[in-house]
């Protein structure tokens, strides 16, 4: 769970995921500046909760550091990334996590399959992500409608096999699913309901973001390659174009 200056409501939004989550789990909220504001409401929340792990991300800054630094250090063979500011639907980690137990190595949350829907947020970053994931599914066979979308549940030896490149913004969920097309690995997807709560980034720092996007969408319609294998030593902290 990437965090960055929620303050005092992250409080109500972890209640929401210890109240959802049946199964046992640890949430590692990982923040970049021990500045954070969020950061003391973490403390506090952990003295009474031993599953929150307040996380200091050592990697740099940036989503996507933050992403890896929490991948990194979780224990457990299912990783679920939700973001920090409440627009995420904490009910569906369950069903995500058992989709991942079931044999998948991406399991999605999807807001461009039926039943699931945008609720606000700026148009540019909308419209651009629909695109991209109708057309990745539709012509990549990707298995989800909604590659951009961060809310996702990933099957640890999978991600550690193929290794995590992204190191800027949001692009880890595109990326780690055009790897799983061309790894032929199962990737699945369930609807969701993404409700804006005006901590999305600016469409400033979107455009910036958008090469690394498109590299990884291009990624997705390359030449498939052999499984990775799960015995084989893992590179998912090192950079490479898996």
């Amino acid at each position: 769970m990437p965090i960055r200056s929620e303050g005092p409501a992250i409080e109500p939004f972890l209640d929401s995921v210890f109240d959802r989550v049946s199964m046992p789990c640890e949430v590692l909220a990982v923040y970049d500046d021990p500045a954070d504001p969020t950061v003391p409401h973490l403390e506090d929340y952990a003295r009474h909760e031993p599953r929150l792990l307040p996380t200091h991300n050592v990697e740099g800054g940036g989503p996507a550091r933050a992403l890896r630094c929490g991948i990194e250090h979780a224990e457990a063979d299912v990783v679920v990334v939700i973001m920090g500011d409440g627009s995420d639907d904490p009910s569906q980690i369950d069903p995500l996590a058992h989709l991942v137990e079931r044999g998948v190595v991406v399991a999605a949350a999807s807001r461009y399959m039926k039943g699931g829907q945008q609720v606000g947020g700026p148009f540019l970053k909308s419209w651009a992500s629909r695109i991209a994931g109708v057309s990745l599914y539709w012509l990549g066979r990707v298995g989800t409608r909604d590659a951009a979308n961060s809310y996702k549940a990933y099957d640890r030896a999978f991600v550690e096999a193929v290794g995590i490149d992204s190191d800027t913004g949001f692009e880890m969920g595109i990326e780690l699913v055009a790897k799983a097309r061309r790894h032929q690995r199962p990737v699945a997807e369930l609807p969701t309901i993404w409700l804006d709560t005006g901590a999305t980034p600016s469409s400033l720092r979107i455009l910036g973001w958008m090469p690394r996007y498109l590299r990884w969408y291009s990624h997705a319609f390359g030449r498939r390659v052999e499984q990775p294998d799960a015995g084989a030593e893992p590179t998912a902290w090192r950079h490479q174009s898996g």
